[in-house]
């Protein structure tokens, strides 16, 4: 009997001037589970896209520079680089990679997320032995250490107000509320399991799967396209969680980053509600 032959990895990764020490740290992390992907014998081709929505000649410089310096070639890996004419936002970027090299797998990797060197042959033997799922989403940390809750509970109008706007004073009363969504009790039992969404910094996807639902819909420019692609994922298989493959995600909520960011964090929860069902406490 012939071995079934391991899947080809396409990693997508979408920048608008990112930190250039945050991404060498990301790549540095995904060369090493590459490679620890590869000794397990759980990984074939690999092509990493990177999509740089900046709209910047200098800084996409700098990234070719800087990406130039990465081994990619002595660790099997293809390396791509997209400047795109406009920034027409998170999910088109990671369609533009999609259209490129679909692979059999598609990873979804956010430029501050820093991967266990194992994560890769945690996540794909789990796809191995698990052909129901269609995406697999970590656990994770954030960057001081503490529980990133990346598998969420359908939110709330309120929950989602409080988490973006709401100063920490205001939370405490809600806490309960709070949990529910983060799926405290979830994270604490530590093991595998069907979550409804997953956090699109790291999203491990079957290729046919996002295929089959359109991939992103590019009518979200930031914002609640990861939990839009869960659900739409859902339809092809079991969105799960997998404790045993990890990352630590440096990334920040919207609450800290500016109006524009919430005007977006806005616009998008309202196309989300609207589509998937108003949900009010």
């Amino acid at each position: 009997m012939n071995a079934v032959p391991a899947p080809a990895l396409c990693v997508s990764v979408v920048l608008y001037h990112s930190d250039p020490v945050r991404l060498e740290e990301t790549l540095g992390s995904l060369l090493r589970a590459v490679e620890d992907a590869r000794r397990a014998g759980v990984l074939g081709a690999v092509t990493l896209v990177v999509v740089d929505n900046s709209v910047c000649g200098e800084y996409h410089r700098a990234l070719q520079r800087q990406l130039g310096r990465q081994p990619w070639a002595e660790a099997g890996v293809e390396c791509e680089v997209l400047a795109m004419p406009v920034n027409s936002g998170y999910g088109a970027g990671h369609n533009a990679a999609l259209r490129r090299h679909p692979g059999d797998i598609f990873l979804v990797l956010n430029p501050d997320v820093v991967m266990a060197d194992d994560a890769l042959r945690q996540g794909l033997d789990y796809l191995r032995g698990h052909p129901q799922v269609s995406l697999l989403c970590p656990r994770g940390e954030a960057g001081d250490g503490s529980p990133a809750y990346l598998s969420k509970r359908l939110p709330s109008v309120l929950v989602l107000a409080l988490r973006a706007f709401a100063p920490a004073w205001l939370q405490r009363p809600f806490a309960r509320q709070l949990a529910q969504y983060e799926m405290h009790d979830f994270h604490a039992a530590d093991h595998p399991a069907p979550v409804p969404l997953a956090s699109g910094c790291f999203m491990l996807v079957r290729t046919a799967a996002l295929t089959a639902v359109g991939g992103f819909d590019q009518r979200y420019f930031l914002y609640f396209e990861d939990f839009d692609l869960s659900l739409r994922l859902a339809s092809q298989g079991v969105v799960a969680c997998l404790p045993s493959m990890t990352v630590r995600h440096y990334g920040g909520g919207s609450a800290g980053k500016g109006w524009r960011h919430r005007w977006w964090f806005l616009r998008s929860g309202l196309r989300f509600f609207t589509a998937h069902g108003w949900r009010w406490v």
